[in-house]
């Protein structure tokens, strides 16, 4: 393979090197941020020799080059392009930079919410199973004591996401605007301070206490901020900005003691004075448009927004949907915005498994297939970016499918009482009325299947005869009673290929590895595996064809063919290392059963990243059935 012609059909294909603001790359892709997205031939680009995939996400035109491969072909590019190297994150931040305002804003509200979402889906998860069981035991459908300890804890627990959610969003954003996350801690206990009214009992009680502020200027009403949301954020976006102003004026000497100080009274004021008040007003101003839309007559503006959610997904602004969610959770008790959600993705899902059924390319089966499941379980990115949005007649069908589903959801006035779930187990957030959620869905993934059996698809045909040379591999399921040997082999029959999975672990379906790359079977058949064990494992003799500088990925290969990765979590290439020890190096001959590496799950974990780890074969088009086992 011609690496340094790969590199100059590129860089040719993005516009040249007057478009190239800067590039990076993780271990199947290459990360190019770029002037001018229309200066761009992405089509020409995915036809280049050894380009697998092109696409554009989160301000970066990503494209896939594989293991092996995308190291060589970026040590060329930047060679090529005169620019120097740059880490992942770099890159990130140059794609944040571009973005226009409401981009960036978008951008930081996703930031924010991304990792409290695992605190606000439990909570809405125990709050739709208190709400069901209490349902039952009222009713005379189940007996329990309800004066036990287990029924007692679960009450206490599952709204405490909620109640507390100024704390953890304020934390949140202090960490996104580079404020001291503690600070901005206290920031949200101050919004909700037991000597505040708790903003929940305010339309049985009303008002019980108001505060003249600025000296006279005006009253305010000593009210907590429970369950908003908006004038949390604006709170300590303030706070970030007098506490790094501080930083700078106040002398060393005196920093610690003055400028945590002056940034919380200061904010605190300000925020129970001014921003709580006007943001609030702006807040249940948006909230109640958003429930005028979804209350339009006959359903109509919740069949527009049903139609239209995935197309926001494309474009990033799917992020800020959580405000709109956890804002009606706290006016009503109920946010009717998630059932929506779900009925567009589960109509994707739809829209993917008619494209499985249909479609004669058995790549492309191979693809969507999985992306229907994994839509269908509420993670809609395969099956958009890989399938519908590719093809465009089935995106347009699951977006009718999505409206439709909407529209019956708001028919029955179908809420949910959590958010962060759609698909599938979304209906655990929708046990007071089950049969309704069953059915949205169903209306849904139907409508957007049918469709696309009748509107039909056109499939790339200059890449439709590539992708058919390729024998489908399959994954196989491991019998209970399968004695597998503690040290990895391979076997190699014929067309088949038979490997022990080089990670103890739970080995989960390709598809199921949340990671849109990985997920599709665009670099490759294979597994995800959850480890139990920190060590990888030769699962055959082979050399070790690459070691990336980052550590996180190791490729492999045998005297006769076989090429595997090992991607030892997800977009573990930012730690640039540290959480991994390899054993080897590039170009070392070793003997099955060999270790390999050792890493840290708990450093992977602390850093906000996936322990979930894909072992990819490839080559598949090599073979015609793959089975990878799990390690004893």
């Amino acid at each position: 393979m011609d690496y340094h012609s790969i590199a100059g059909q590129i860089l040719e294909k993005v516009g040249g090197k007057e478009n190239l603001i800067s590039a990076a790359h993780c271990a199947t892709r290459l990360r190019l941020v770029v002037a001018d997205n229309a200066r761009c031939d992405s089509k020409a680009a995915e036809n280049i020799d050894g380009v697998k995939g092109v696409f554009f996400a989160s301000g970066q035109m990503q494209i896939i080059l594989g293991t092996g491969t995308v190291n060589k072909v970026y040590d060329e590019f930047i060679k090529i392009a005169g620019i120097s190297e740059a880490s992942k994150e770099d890159v990130k931040r140059e794609a944040a930079k571009k973005g226009n305002l409401f981009q960036r804003v978008i951008k930081t509200i996703g930031d924010i919410f991304v990792p409290i979402i695992p605190a606000i889906v439990a909570s809405g998860f125990l709050m739709g199973l208190m709400e069901s069981l209490n349902f039952m035991v009222n009713n005379g459908f189940l007996d329990i004591n309800t004066n036990g300890s287990i029924y007692q804890f679960a009450v206490l627990f599952s709204n405490v996401a909620y109640i507390f959610l100024p704390i953890l969003i304020a934390f949140s954003a202090a960490k996104v605007f580079g404020a001291n996350p503690f600070l901005g801690a206290v920031i949200g206990m101050i919004m909700i301070h037991p000597n505040l009214q708790n903003a929940w009992t305010v339309a049985s009680e009303g008002v019980q206490k108001t505060q003249e502020v600025f000296f006279g200027l005006w009253k305010i009403d000593m009210v907590g901020y429970q369950g908003h949301v908006i004038p949390v954020i604006i709170a300590v976006f303030v706070l970030s900005s007098i506490e790094k102003r501080l930083h700078k004026i106040v002398p060393p000497m005196f920093d610690l003691f003055v400028t945590p100080l002056v940034s919380v009274f200061v904010t605190g004021y300000l925020t129970l004075a001014a921003i709580g008040p006007v943001f609030v007003l702006l807040e249940n101003g948006l909230l109640d448009g958003i429930q005028k839309l979804l209350t339009l007559p006959f359903g109509i503006g919740s069949f527009i927004m049903g139609g239209v959610y995935s197309t926001t997904v494309v474009s990033g602004i799917h992020h800020m949907y959580t405000v709109i969610d956890l804002g009606q959770l706290a006016k009503f008790g109920f946010t009717f915005w998630l059932p929506l959600a779900s009925a567009a993705n589960v109509a994707q899902g739809g829209a993917a498994f008619a494209v499985a059924l249909k479609s004669k390319n058995k790549k492309m089966k191979s693809v969507a297939l999985p992306s229907a499941l994994s839509a269908c379980m509420g993670i809609t990115e395969p099956a958009i970016f890989g399938v519908n949005l590719r093809l465009v007649r089935p995106f347009i069908a699951a977006a009718i499918g999505g409206a439709c589903g909407a529209l019956y959801a708001s028919i029955v006035h179908l809420g949910a009482t959590g958010t962060g779930v759609t698909g599938i187990f979304g209906i655990l957030l929708h046990l007071h009325s089950p049969l309704n959620y069953f059915i949205a869905m169903a209306i849904a993934f139907g409508v957007a299947f049918v469709l696309t059996g009748i509107l039909g698809f056109k499939e790339d045909t200059e890449n439709t005869e590539a992708l058919a040379a390729a024998e489908t591999p399959v994954v196989g399921e491991v019998p209970a009673d399968t004695e597998i040997p503690d040290a990895p082999v391979v076997q190699k029959k014929g067309g088949s290929l038979s490997l022990v999975c080089p990670i103890k672990g739970e080995v989960i379906q390709l598809s199921e590895v949340p990671d849109q790359t990985f997920a599709s079977g665009v670099l490759g058949d294979g597994i995800g595996v959850n480890p139990v064990e920190e060590k990888v494992y030769a699962p055959f003799d082979c050399t070790v064809a690459t070691v990336f500088d980052t550590k996180h990925a190791i490729g492999l290969e045998t005297q006769d063919g076989v090429e595997l990765l090992i991607h030892v979590g997800l977009d573990t290439v930012s730690l640039n290392g540290e959480p991994f020890t390899v054993h080897v190096e590039t170009g070392q001959k070793v003997k099955a059963g060999e270790m390999l590496a050792e890493f840290d799950m708990e450093k992977i974990k602390a850093a906000g990243f996936e322990t979930v780890s894909p072992i990819i074969v490839t080559n598949p088009g090599d073979y015609e059935d793959i089975e990878i086992v799990q390690r004893q």
